[in-house]
């Protein structure tokens, strides 16, 4: 079993890792948030254990855009905030289980236990838009049945505008969950990527699915 941990406290790190590692578990240690997103999103863990406050990126952000991104990894919130305000944010966000410092390591074990005994889903969804199929598992997209190349660029900002359908997205949101910085507004790369999906989805189609808000961003509609 591989477990990515991301904290920023070393001695914490390293007490939680070595902790895994004494029962037969293998963990790799991460103390910056959007270093912890970047390995996170590679579907390689069986479980992440994920500290909220981080340098770079907060813990909250770190969950809330790697499930934007379907990640379906189980994730256990390991912080210093046990207020009910704070559980019941991380677990609405995505999270799969909370432990509070400090905290036993037999406890933490067992929850680690618990999570990965936990049957998995017997398959990704797919997600859907008129006759434009997005299948979050094998990474394929098809419209009207016809299959469609895309970048892996292209894919995450349609995935994102699909999961938001119906929704403006702000080029600002788009860069931030694609590129993972804050939009620089003499940047054009979020235009670049829709002009080349529109003319994967929508061209020579009767019905536009990829719709621009003046002003305000992209939409995906039918």
């Amino acid at each position: 079993m591989k477990i990515l941990v991301i904290e920023d406290d070393r001695t914490v790190g390293q007490y939680v890792t070595r902790g895994l590692e004494e029962h037969l578990l293998s963990a790799e240690l991460v103390a910056d948030g959007r270093a912890g997103l970047e390995k996170g999103s590679s579907g390689q863990w069986d479980l992440i254990v994920l500290d909220l406050r981080l340098p770079g990126m907060s813990g909250l952000d770190v969950l809330r855009t790697l499930r934007d991104r379907g990640v379906a990894t189980p994730i256990l919130v390991l912080t210093a905030q046990d207020s009910v305000e704070f559980k019941v944010d991380a677990l609405r966000n995505g999270a799969d289980d909370y432990v509070t410092k400090p905290f036993a390591m037999e406890e933490l074990i067992a929850r680690v236990e618990a999570i990965t005994r936990r049957p998995k889903s017997l398959a990704p969804p797919v997600l859907q838009v008129a006759d434009l199929k997005l299948d979050t598992g094998s990474l394929q997209v098809s419209r009207g049945g016809a299959p469609i190349e895309l970048t892996p660029k292209e894919y995450s900002v349609l995935l994102y505008l699909v999961r938001h359908a119906g929704r403006v997205m702000s080029r600002t949101l788009i860069s931030e969950y694609v590129w993972d910085y804050h939009f620089d507004p003499g940047t054009n790369i979020v235009d670049v990527v829709i002009n080349r999906l529109r003319k994967k989805i929508d061209h020579g189609r009767d019905v536009r699915l990829i719709h621009t808000v003046r002003g305000v961003g992209y939409m995906v509609r039918a």
